[in-house]
């Protein structure tokens, strides 16, 4: 007899579908309210780039003088330093207005829409820069780096 397949999965194009939301304090990360959402910024429509945002599971190695395998068990849980690209505005009216160096909150993270039930990550943040990227041939873009400062609440679901 076969193994059970995994369920197919309803695969999707990120670009239009993906909430990125920027919420100032949440009084529970591993539980954010409606309310709390709804008082937030959606920073979607204005991202022009993603680097990072994943938390990664590290591991040790675990020699053992009676075999030649070097087993490995897992340890610590890291997320490397994130950032989000947005357009700059013509009138300094952009993103550096929100995300000024040094502000601290909760970058969520809903990869399916903001539907009710599908899951979000919550990454508790403080921003370590927002600095316009100089190049002559591109649109004008504003680079916010992360520093990602506690573990981050993964598959939390969004309330309704």
């Amino acid at each position: 007899m076969a193994a059970t397949p995994i369920t197919t999965s309803d695969r999707y194009y990120v670009q239009g579908v993906s909430k990125v939301i920027w919420v100032p304090t949440l009084a529970n990360p591993a539980s954010p309210t409606r309310s709390e959402i709804n008082a937030g910024t959606d920073l979607s429509d204005e991202i022009a780039a993603v680097n990072g945002w994943e938390v990664t599971g590290n591991t040790e190695d675990t020699p053992a003088l009676g075999s030649v395998f070097i087993g490995k068990v897992p340890s610590t849980t890291t997320a490397d330093d994130s950032s989000l690209s947005f357009y700059a505005d013509s009138t300094s009216t952009d993103v550096r207005t929100l995300l000024s160096r040094g502000s601290s909150g909760y970058v969520i993270w809903m990869d399916e829409g903001d539907v009710a039930d599908y899951l979000m990550d919550v990454f508790p943040v403080r921003v370590t820069s927002a600095t316009p990227q100089r190049d002559i041939s591109s649109v004008a873009q504003i680079m916010v780096n992360f520093a990602i400062m506690r573990e981050p609440s993964q598959n939390v679901a969004i309330p309704a």
